[in-house]
């Protein structure tokens, strides 16, 4: 299934609208990375554990969202957007990866 963030496909033709598609992910950060993040805030430098942590959560909810799309008969995703949203103290973070599912046919 080609995803993009784009509203179409050089190669391709959208030939039918299927609707709305959408993939959610909540994810705890666990309390070594937090730390590890903690420390990183205070002398600067990237936090790895966080990277990966929103990697993993991105990447799951492309899935959901692909997974979806395949249910309701689309073969590709356009228009893809993804937000990020973290909540408090509470050490988690959301990952939404939102989309128009479509029937594209290869020109």
């Amino acid at each position: 299934m080609v995803i993009t963030t784009t509203p179409g496909f050089e190669n391709g033709e959208i030939i039918e609208y299927r609707g709305v598609v959408s993939g959610e992910v909540v994810a705890g950060i666990n309390f070594v990375k937090d730390f590890g993040a903690s420390i990183r805030n205070i002398v600067g430098g990237r936090s790895a554990g966080y990277e990966e942590e929103i990697v993993q959560a991105r990447d799951s909810a492309i899935k959901e969202m692909e997974g979806k799309a395949a249910a309701i008969g689309a073969n590709a995703v356009v228009g893809v957007k993804i937000d990020f949203e973290s909540f408090g103290n509470a050490g988690m973070i959301m990952v939404m990866a939102t989309g128009t599912a479509v029937v594209v046919k290869n020109k």
